[in-house]
């Protein structure tokens, strides 16, 4: 079994920046999750692919809506994920959840844990 547990949310104005945290324990992450990802779901949207990157960080895959303003990063040494986001924007307000998987894909079904989301609300 793994945990994930997500932190960092909050309110904050467009143009303003937040990263997000993602703390794994349980299972031992040597090696995996081969693949740790960010989704979100915004209010009467279905939850979608951000930002994802495999154990070694030898890739990384983005969403258009958040290619050049967020960045994924990890440090395995301490089972964390980051979501670096910078220039904010009202569309990116949602909850958001850490993920870890087998492989690197923007499919939902793909990832076999999740964490409880933290939400981020981007005001005008």
């Amino acid at each position: 079994q793994v945990q994930l547990v997500e932190s960092g949310g909050g309110l904050v104005q467009a143009g303003d920046s937040l990263r997000l945290f993602c703390v794994g324990s349980g299972r031992t992450f040597s090696g995996w999750p081969v693949a740790m990802a960010w989704f979100r779901q915004a209010p009467g949207k279905e939850r979608e692919f951000v930002a994802g990157i495999t154990w070694t960080s030898s890739s990384t895959n983005y969403a258009d809506s958040v290619k050049g303003r967020f960045t994924i990063f990890r440090d395995n040494a301490k089972n964390t994920v980051y979501l670096q986001m910078n220039s904010l924007e009202p569309e990116d307000t949602a909850v958001y959840y850490c993920a870890a998987g087998s492989v690197l894909v923007r499919r939902i079904g793909s990832y076999d844990y999740w964490g409880q989301g933290t939400q981020v609300t981007v005001s005008s």
